[in-house]
C-alpha cells in the first residue's frame, strides 16, 4: 500500500491499521499526534483505524526538554 507520511511517500506491507503503522515505525509507547487525510485520529481507536490506499498522514512526536 503507497501512503504519504509527514509529506513523503511511503510503501508499507502487512499494515492495515493505524496502530500497525505505529508499530511498523517504532512509535509504540511514545507521546504522538496522528492526522489522517486532515482528520485528527484520537489515540483510542489508533488500533481500529483503517488505512487505505493514498491516505495522507501526519505524525508529530511530542518531544519534552525545559
Amino acid at each position: 500500500m503507497n501512503i504519504t507520511l509527514n509529506g513523503q511517500p511511503l510503501q508499507v506491507d502487512k499494515v492495515s491499521t493505524i496502530g500497525e503503522l505505529i508499530a511498523h515505525l517504532g512509535y509504540t509507547d511514545k507521546r504522538i499526534a496522528v492526522e489522517q487525510n486532515g482528520e485528527i485520529v484520537p489515540k483510542s481507536t489508533h488500533g481500529t483505524a483503517s488505512l487505505a490506499e493514498g491516505d495522507q498522514l501526519e505524525i508529530v512526536v511530542a518531544v519534552g526538554g525545559g
